[in-house]
């Protein structure tokens, strides 16, 4: 074979692997993961500002969500939010004396603890469902979301319950700042 020929051949093979290579991360991408950016201060302390983390996009499709997931939405003002899922459909959710209720018992929210014990007063006012929603339990198809920082937190308090078609996905994973990197819960 020419030297010429060989060469065009390589650029070719290259090529193509580039393109491949490529196409398989925008697939991934587009409908499995993402990358997002904590933006604010409103699920600290378990995530800071900044943090880097990835969103399973697939989770949900295959699955249900469950309570105490951190997830990814669309929210009312045209951004994606990142919270936690505290109420399933079919829940009713109080809070009490800083006492998460679902369903008139006590639940506990261990990935609070650290945070309690830094503040005078409590961290999350009291409120009902019916106060913030209008709904007695929450719907099939709905989630009701709470930030960590419940005192500088918007969430279903505020925008109401979010509707699952509107989830992107759920996260678990820092992988940005390195020291931070690994599973949050």
């Amino acid at each position: 074979m020419e030297p010429e020929v060989k060469k065009k051949n390589e650029v070719w093979e290259w090529s193509k692997a580039l393109l491949i290579a490529f196409g398989l991360a925008a697939i991934i991408r587009f409908f499995f993961f993402t990358p997002i950016v904590v933006d604010g201060e409103s699920m600290m302390p378990t995530l800071e500002h900044g943090d880097r983390m990835i969103v399973n996009k697939i989770g949900y499709t295959v699955g249900d969500p469950d309570r105490f997931d951190i997830i990814v939405f669309h929210a009312p003002e045209e951004k994606d939010y990142i919270k936690r899922i505290i109420g399933l459909p079919g829940d009713h959710v109080a809070y009490e004396n800083d006492q998460l209720y679902i369903n008139g018992e006590a639940v506990e929210e261990p990935y609070l603890d650290a945070y309690k014990q830094g503040i005078t007063g409590t961290l999350t006012e009291d409120f009902t469902l019916e106060e913030r929603t209008n709904e007695s339990t929450i719907p099939e198809g709905y989630v009701f979301v709470m930030g960590d920082n419940r005192r500088a937190s918007k969430d279903s308090r505020h925008i109401g319950l979010v509707p699952m078609d509107e989830v992107i996905g759920s996260t678990n994973f820092v992988f940005w700042p390195m020291p931070e990197a690994g599973v949050v819960n």
